[in-house]
Order: C-alpha cells, then structure tokens, then sequence
C-alpha cells in the first residue's frame, strides 16, 4: 500500500503547507486530494514534490505491507 505519510511530516519540517502548494507552487487540488486519500501520483508530480519540498521521493512516499 502506497503511503504519502512521510510527505505531511516533511511538509511540517521544511514549513510548507498545502494552501502554499496550491497557491504558489500549482499543485491542483485534486492532486492534494489523492495525496490524503493515498492514491497513485504521477512521477511528474512526484518530482515537483521533491523540488519544491529540496528532499527525495523517500521523504514524500512509502510503501507498506499489508
């Protein structure tokens, strides 16, 4: 299972939140809305993520074993 837990910690850490992402970065809404309910991302977006956020893609997702 795909878990995007990490992603809310970094955003803590590094001060960003989600109206940021929005507003300033162009992150859409419905992408935030896949990102709480841990559904799939494009790895587009996971790049974006990683830039914006300057960490790695273990820093925003991870994968658990059900």
């Amino acid at each position: 299972m795909i878990s995007y837990a990490p992603l809310w910690e970094t955003m803590r850490e590094k001060g960003v939140t989600q109206y940021q992402l929005i507003k300033i970065h162009g992150i859409s809404t419905g992408t935030l809305d896949c990102l709480r309910k841990n559904k799939s991302i494009t790895m587009y977006t996971l790049e974006k993520l990683c830039m914006i956020l300057d960490c790695t893609p273990n820093d925003i997702v991870e994968i658990r074993k059900e």
